[in-house]
């Protein structure tokens, strides 16, 4: 019996083959777009989970007042460890200082490679839980030691054993290396963590002035925490509130520095901080994306309920006839709900297939290593389920509703006049194309707005020349004494126009001080600064922009205790006349020689740091190197590089275009908006499929009547017109419900950037438009189609 009903079913999808494709496409399609966000909400979620520890692993993050403003920061002093291990040292298991991650030259024999790793205290292999491979978690003990990921260790030793080979870091540091541990997941913030090196060994030789004199001002280490078995998160937190505050000296205490522990469990979905408290961040595209993920996936499920009840209605006499030769209404709802779940299960194949073809491209456009859960009962219980539940709910109409008719009432007609209910019966397939279109509007608009707030950061000003300016690291001693010398040979290769060197490159600030004075500032006036040492011709190589007084200049030997200051840093001291003010930085006067245009150097979405620039050579950390407009890339990267290796052979020539890390400021807003735009085009393209079945089953059912206005003298453009208009109409009616609702979240979007983009009326105008294009061109098809009909085939005798 079982066998009979699927193999009616079957023949019933062979029959109506248009049908049968537009079913099963739109449903695989909105199923594969559920798994694949399903699995990007699964990462997302599961981000760190990889550590032991991750319940009880926190970061120490630090709250300051500034002029009443809260500011959050994860950078704190030089003794923060020391001090809660001897205060609070019961309520954890490990506290450890950190460098936080930074790029060094690893090289062993001939082998040069450059790699993110991290100087840390040695309770950080614990606490991560690293699975040694070879080694043991201890081998941080001795200062001059490093553990090595497996990926780092196969590219320096190849399949030799690496344990007790010594390997020279940024080609002055011998270090012995004693493990070697597994790679960290894809999904974690510890992903790029190439290596591990003793915090002695860092803080030893690196050197900043108030090491000794002041070392709880400088906020420059970054912290690690594992809350202690039996210890309650919260409280732990809450007990270390004032460690800083009592630690540190008056002027620094006016800024009321509170500690907090910032558990694992928020750093990737909740990392955005306002005015001291969670402000939200990852969970904010966890939440639009699993609503794109439903709505995408109830598109598929309308198209699907729509066509399966609009073709029941041509099965009425099927059901009569059935019914007159004995077949039981249990028997006609067994085989309706059997060809629904064929159809079904058809679909999931067909998106299991989908999501494997498109998930490499789907990692990439998503910056993830995700995998097809072919082990993961839980994915096909929950598949299977869903799939199974949706087959029920569309085959429920004609199994329920079709099979309760009298066989006698159909076959002479009243029964079937019945079904047909008039105008009333199309109500709730009206209301369902509504739906469908009224999504795929908004996840236009959104997709429009995305790619508007880009485009509006990108075209901001950013108050230097970012084209062919190269960042070189300073990472060796061999280069870090010679820069006149490497800058003299720079410039006569032709091909650098100008070079400098500094703190920090243009595209992030590394340094925030707030020991500012300045004449006629306010009691109270409290605010942080961001700090950048640079060399003379710093401000040709970028391309400053002056807007009072002049550049450093080797003219000028008092230069030295001058500063420029950016226009944010002016206006928030009020200095009306800059240009010849004297700031005080730790007490020391600095003479204002020149004020430039605010540079972007943080988030392109925000109001520019205020910044001051210090002539400095002993502070410096990076070449920016102007390449010659005239010199192609490749030949002038080859002359640079000669220039480097003729200084320092043994390490690998680094360098990155300041243009391209400028770009990755974007890389969150670009990714959201391939992926939105993706889920558009998808929810189009079924909502697509959904409106050319609706209109080929009504072109079927108004056939007649086509043939006889056709045969009283209609046109074709009437024709055309009269099987248009409804689904027009029914588009203009989706434009006018989507357009407050998209305003409504994309404005409350756009609100958490402070550089944003205003809405226009033409993206509305645009979305809307382009919504009836292709309903127009999905529907004339079959409209055109209908109209061409020859009226005799038409009015012909079944």
């Amino acid at each position: 019996m079982i066998n009979n009903y699927f193999k009616i079913a079957r023949r019933n999808l062979v029959k109506n083959k248009v049908y049968s494709f537009i079913n099963i496409a739109g449903l695989a399609t909105g199923l594969a777009v559920a798994m694949l966000i399903g699995l990007w909400i699964f990462d997302e979620l599961s981000f760190n989970k990889s550590f032991q520890n991750y319940d009880r692993l926190a970061i120490i993050k630090q709250n300051q007042t500034f002029n009443n403003e809260i500011s959050t920061q994860s950078a704190v002093p030089y003794l923060m460890a020391e001090e809660i291990r001897s205060k609070y040292g019961s309520d954890f298991k490990h506290v450890v200082m950190s460098s936080g991650s930074s790029t060094q030259i690893l090289a062993f024999g001939d082998k040069n490679i450059t790699k993110k790793g991290s100087y840390t205290e040695p309770g950080i292999t614990e606490m991560l839980s690293l699975n040694m491979i070879k080694g043991s978690r201890s081998g941080l003990k001795e200062i001059n030691t490093i553990i090595l990921s497996e990926t780092t260790s196969k590219a320096l030793f190849g399949d030799i054993d690496p344990i007790d080979k010594v390997i020279k870091v940024n080609n002055k540091q011998d270090l012995k290396v004693t493990g070697v541990y597994q790679d960290i997941p894809y999904n974690s913030d510890f992903k790029d963590l190439a290596f591990v090196a003793p915090w002695e060994l860092y803080i030893n030789n690196e050197y900043w002035s108030e090491k000794k004199t002041n070392p709880w001002r400088a906020n420059m280490f970054v912290t690690f925490a594992q809350i202690s078995d039996r210890a309650d998160m919260d409280k732990v937190s809450a007990k270390i509130k004032n460690v800083k505050l009592n630690a540190v000296r008056a002027e620094e205490a006016a800024f009321k520095p509170e500690i907090f522990l910032h558990p694992m469990s928020k750093w990737h979905l909740y990392s955005e901080f306002k005015n001291g408290k969670i402000a939200g961040g990852g969970i904010e595209f966890v939440w639009l994306f699993g609503i794109i993920g439903v709505f995408v996936l109830l598109l598929a499920c309308i198209n699907f309920m729509n066509l399966s009840t609009a073709r029941s209605e041509k099965r009425a006499k099927e059901v009569g006839i059935r019914k007159a030769i004995g077949s039981l209404r249990s028997q006609l709802i067994t085989q309706f709900f059997s060809e629904s779940l064929l159809v079904v299960g058809l679909a999931f194949i067909f998106s299991i297939f989908l999501v494997l073809s498109v998930l490499p491209l789907f990692n990439e456009v998503a910056d993830k290593k995700m995998v097809f859960p072919w082990k993961e009962p839980l994915f096909w219980i929950s598949s299977l389920g869903f799939s199974i539940l949706t087959g029920l709910i569309a085959g429920s109409y004609p199994a329920l509703y079709l099979s309760s008719f009298q066989p006698i009432k159909v076959l002479k007609g009243s029964g079937f006049a019945r079904i047909k209910l008039g105008s009333f019966a199309a109500v709730p397939r009206k209301v369902l194309v509504v739906v469908q279109f009224t999504i795929s509007i908004i996840l236009i608009i959104g997709t429009i707005t995305v790619f508007r707030q880009i485009e509006f950061a990108k075209n901001r000003p950013v108050g230097y020349d970012r084209n062919n300016l190269l960042i070189v690291a300073m990472n060796t001693q061999e280069v870090r004494g010679h820069y006149e010398a490497i800058r003299s040979e720079l410039l006569k290769t032709g091909v650098v126009q100008e070079m400098s060197q500094s703190s920090n490159p243009t595209t992030y600030v590394a340094a925030i001080n707030n020991g500012y004075e300045w004449d006629g500032k306010e009691a109270g006036t409290q605010g942080n600064f961001a700090t950048m040492a640079v060399s003379h011709d710093f401000g040709k190589t970028v391309g400053w922009q002056f807007t009072e007084g002049r550049d450093f200049s080797r003219s000028y030997s008092t230069d030295s205790s001058g500063v420029v200051i950016n226009e944010s840093a002016a206006k928030f001291m009020g200095l009306k006349n800059p240009v010849g003010s004297i700031i005080k930085a730790d007490g020391k006067p600095f003479r204002v020689i020149g004020v430039i245009k605010d540079m972007i150097m943080e988030s392109p979405y925000k109001a520019s740091f205020r910044t001051c620039f210090f002539l400095d050579y002993s502070w410096a950390s990076v070449f920016n190197i102007k390449i010659n407009p005239e010199s192609g890339s490749t030949e002038a990267l080859s002359k640079i590089e000669q220039v480097f290796k003729k200084f320092n052979p043994a390490a690998p020539f680094d360098y990155k275009f300041t243009d391209e890390q400028y770009a990755k400021k974007f890389g969150d807003e670009i990714r959201i908006g391939k992926l939105t735009s993706f889920f558009a085009v998808l929810a189009i393209f079924i909502s697509c499929l959904g409106l050319f079945g609706m209109a080929t089953f009504i072109a079927e059912q108004r056939t007649k009547e086509i043939g006889i206005r056709k045969v009283l003298g209609a046109s074709l453009a009437s024709l055309w017109s009269m099987l248009s208009r409804e689904f027009v109409l029914l588009v203009i009616l989706s434009c006018i419900l989507a357009a407050p609702i998209a305003w409504y979240f994309m404005d409350k979007w756009l609100t958490k950037y402070e550089y944003r983009t205003e809405f226009s009326w033409w993206i509305f105008a645009l979305s809307g438009a382009g919504a009836l294009v292709i309903t127009l061109l999905t529907v004339s098809f079959q409209a055109i189609k209908a109209a061409l009909m020859n009226p005799v085939k038409s009015l012909k005798n079944e």
